[in-house]
C-alpha cells in the first residue's frame, strides 16, 4: 500500500464507511434472535422483556457510552413513556403503533426540555441532577393518582392486536414478536447514527469536551439531540413494556431500574452498540435463574457476577471477546 492509499484509509469518511458495514458476526446475531420462537417457546415472555430491557440499554449506551453522559435516572424516560402509551390506551385509542409513536413524541419532549439542564453540567453534578429529576418524575405519578393509578399502578389498560391481526397471548408469542421487530428498528436507526460523523462528533465529546468546539463541533448542543434521541428510545421500551403487559406499575421510574440498566452497559460493555443488548440479555437470564436458586438473595449472586466481569473484563464481555479476537488474529 503505497502513502497515499494510506492516507485515504484514515480519512473520517472511509472510517465510517468502514463501521458502517454489517459483519458476518451481526447477522448471526440477529438470525439468533428468532431462535426462540422454536427453541424455547415456553421463555417468550421472558424474551420479550429481554428485547424490551435490552432497548433501555441501547437508549443509555447512546448516552453514556459515546457522550460520556452519566445518568442515574434514565428510568424517568422509561417510566414516562410506559404511563403515555398506558394512558394514550386507556384514554385515547388502544391501537398500539399509534400508542408508540405518542409516547415517543412525549418523552422526545420531555428529554428535550431536560436537555438544556444536562448539557450545561459535567461529571459528579450531572450524576445528581439526573437522579433527582428522576426521583422527582416518580412522585409526580405517585402523587397523580387520579391519572396514574398512584401507588396501585395504571390499571385497565386494553391494547389492540398489532396490525388488527396478531392478539397479545398469555404465552408471549406476539410480545416477542412486536418488542424484537421494534427493538431491530430502532437499533437500525442508532447503528447509523453512531457511525456517521454526528457519532464520531459524540465520542470526540467524551474524550474532551472542552476542545470538540475548536473543531466546529457544538458540544453541548450536541449533547442535547443526543439527550433527546436517548429519552425518545427510552420511551419507547417504556411504551413496549406497557403495551405487552398491559399494566404500567410505579416501579417503572424507580432507581432500581436506572441502577440496572447500568450494571447491564457495565456487563455488555458501554460504548460497544451491542453491549447494552448483551448486557441486558445475561443480566436477565442471571436474574432469572438466580432467583429460581435463592428468591430472597438473588442479589447477591448478581453482584458477585458483577464483580467477577469487571474484574476480569474491565471493558465488559465485549471487550473482552473483543480482546481475545485481537490476540488470537495476531497468532
Amino acid at each position: 500500500m503505497t502513502t497515499l492509499d494510506a492516507s485515504r484509509a484514515l480519512t473520517p469518511q472511509a472510517y465510517m464507511q468502514g463501521l458502517s458495514r454489517w459483519q458476518p458476526i451481526e447477522i448471526i446475531f440477529w438470525l439468533a434472535t428468532l431462535l426462540p420462537f422454536w427453541l424455547f417457546p415456553t421463555y417468550l415472555s421472558l424474551a420479550s422483556q429481554i428485547a424490551i430491557t435490552a432497548l433501555f440499554a441501547l437508549s443509555l449506551d447512546l448516552i453514556l457510552g459515546y457522550a460520556g453522559i452519566v445518568s442515574l435516572g434514565h428510568a424517568a424516560f422509561f417510566g414516562f413513556g410506559a404511563y403515555s402509551a398506558g394512558i394514550f390506551s386507556k384514554f385515547a385509542w388502544s391501537e398500539p403503533i399509534s400508542g408508540l409513536i405518542a409516547a415517543a413524541l412525549l418523552t422526545g419532549l420531555l428529554g428535550y426540555a431536560s436537555s438544556f439542564i444536562i448539557s450545561r453540567f459535567r461529571h459528579l453534578t450531572l450524576i445528581m441532577i439526573t437522579l433527582g429529576l428522576g426521583l422527582l418524575l416518580k412522585e409526580a405519578a405517585n402523587s397523580a393518582h387520579w391519572l396514574t393509578g398512584g401507588s396501585d399502578g395504571l390499571q385497565g389498560v386494553s391494547i389492540a392486536p398489532v396490525f388488527g391481526l396478531f392478539k397479545f397471548d398469555l404465552y408471549g408469542r406476539t410480545a416477542y414478536g412486536y418488542s424484537l421487530g421494534v427493538l431491530f428498528i430502532v437499533f437500525l436507526f442508532a447503528r447509523r447514527l453512531i457511525n456517521s460523523p454526528f457519532g464520531l462528533a459524540l465520542r470526540g465529546i467524551r474524550e474532551n469536551f472542552v476542545r470538540m468546539p475548536a473543531i466546529g463541533a457544538d458540544s453541548r448542543a450536541h449533547i442535547r439531540k443526543v439527550y433527546t434521541i436517548s429519552a425518545i428510545v427510552a420511551g419507547i421500551a417504556g411504551a413496549l413494556l406497557a403495551q405487552t403487559t398491559q399494566t404500567v406499575a410505579l416501579e417503572v421510574l424507580s432507581f432500581e431500574r436506572s441502577a440496572d440498566v447500568v450494571v447491564m452497559l457495565v456487563l455488555g460493555g458501554a460504548g460497544r452498540l451491542y453491549g447494552g443488548l448483551i448486557g441486558a440479555a445475561v443480566y436477565m437470564i442471571a436474574r432469572d435463574q438466580f432467583s429460581g436458586i435463592a428468591p430472597q438473595y438473588w442479589y447477591f449472586w448478581i453482584g458477585a457476577l458483577l464483580v467477577m466481569v469487571v474484574t476480569l473484563l474491565p471493558n465488559g464481555i465485549l471487550g473482552g471477546l473483543s480482546k481475545l479476537l485481537k490476540r488470537w488474529s495476531r497468532r
